[in-house]
């Protein structure tokens, strides 16, 4: 018999979902817009401390809306993390802009603050002003924002934060998604939480929300016929799955609580190993930094392990039906981004080569740990 699979990070849905989207259906909102997008949207402003927010049909749609809205052209340079998925990539593509990829640093493996620095000083004295910078706070882990947020204040360039991994991470007590211009949430369905799909765009000007809004849904002028001045997109969430966000919202206290409890649970479990002459490195929180712990990551250097590598322990636990991952492979190294600049020195390949991402969900019940675990030390005997 095949023991059920375990996911990475699967949805994990309560009650109070089941009653919004009824609402919905009792109430006949089942439309684009309703009075759950306006209460999501006012639940996700009053958690993060966003003045406004625009519910979204997914992470990426916000992030390219922010870089219509920050004027992005053909031929213009964005910059953006390199160790990220490619959702944070694309939309720069998408507009015929060219991205500049900037190396992970390794007290976060967000983006570096040096190799950015570097990037803007020789761009500029090239005559070449990026049209925005894209940190990531990779998996749920915030970036150097202090950092990130001053360089980029004395070049001029604005910051779209992409906190898709990262809702309910602070740094010093702020909100991810609240230090640039723009913040960019996912509710896909293997996020903290989710919506099964969408997203979300935060700011703290309403006129670039608001036409966020407008852009989001087809660019419809204010006419009783159908009138377009500008090409619009069908970006905006649906008032049902608004419904589930709502729901989500109400125990996204409790996921996080658990994803951090999965954390502790894998430091325990990795650092007991050091007696047997095992060494496997977990993220720690720098000072002041707080991570919703979205996925527990470890990184194996197998000249330190015995040659176990981080595919020796994907495959065993795949052996075990158990979901593992290796990190993001850099955007650098993508085959469709072949031809975009790169500012680092090589942390974010070295990060790529040995790390993997551990089975992370806030719904893990104890016999699935307990698969986890035996499974762990078939490999690490």
């Amino acid at each position: 018999m095949i023991n059920k699979k375990i996911w990475l990070s699967p949805p994990h849905i309560g009650t109070k979902e089941q009653e919004f989207v009824k609402e919905a259906f009792d109430t006949n909102w089942i439309a684009p817009l309703g009075p759950h997008i306006d209460r999501f949207e006012s639940d996700l402003q009053s958690y993060t401390g966003a003045k406004y927010a625009a519910a979204l049909s997914s992470g990426t749609a916000a992030i390219h809306l922010s870089l219509i809205l920050l004027g992005v052209q053909p031929g213009d340079l964005v910059i953006c993390q390199s160790l990220t998925f490619s959702a944070s990539a694309n939309p720069i593509k998408y507009l015929g802009a060219t991205p500049v990829f900037i190396d992970s640093e390794p007290q976060t493996w967000n983006m570096c603050p040096y190799a950015l620095e570097d990037s803007l000083k020789k761009l500029t004295a090239n005559g070449q002003k990026p049209k925005a910078i894209l940190p990531v706070h990779l998996y749920g882990m915030p970036a150097r924002m202090d950092e990130i947020m001053r360089i980029a204040s004395y070049y001029g360039i604005p910051v779209v934060e992409d906190a898709a991994e990262a809702l309910g991470s602070e740094v010093h007590g702020r909100k991810c998604g609240t230090f640039g211009k723009f913040g960019i949430l996912s509710f896909n369905g293997n996020k903290i939480i989710t919506t099964s799909g969408g997203g979300a765009l935060l700011s703290d000007d309403e006129a670039m929300i608001q036409k966020a809004r407008f852009l989001a849904t087809l660019a419809r002028d204010p006419a009783p016929h159908y009138q377009h001045s500008e090409v619009g997109y069908n970006y905006r969430m649906s008032n049902v799955l608004a419904a589930i966000g709502r729901g989500q919202m109400t125990v996204l206290k409790d996921h996080i609580t658990a994803r951090r409890a999965n954390y502790r649970r894998y430091k325990i479990y990795f650092e007991s190993l050091k007696n047997k002459g095992y060494s496997i490195q977990l993220l720690p929180e720098p000072e002041n930094y707080f991570s919703n712990r979205w996925l527990t990551t470890i990184i194996l250097d197998p000249a330190h392990n015995n040659g176990i590598t981080h595919e020796t322990v994907r495959l065993a636990l795949e052996a075990h039906n158990i979901e593992c991952r290796p990190l993001w492979k850099p955007m650098h190294l993508q085959p469709v981004f072949a031809d975009a600049p790169f500012y680092g020195n090589g942390t974010s390949e070295n990060l790529f080569e040995n790390g993997l991402c551990l089975p992370s969900g806030s719904n893990l019940t104890e016999p699935e740990w307990e698969r986890i675990l035996e499974a762990l030390d078939q490999v690490f005997v």
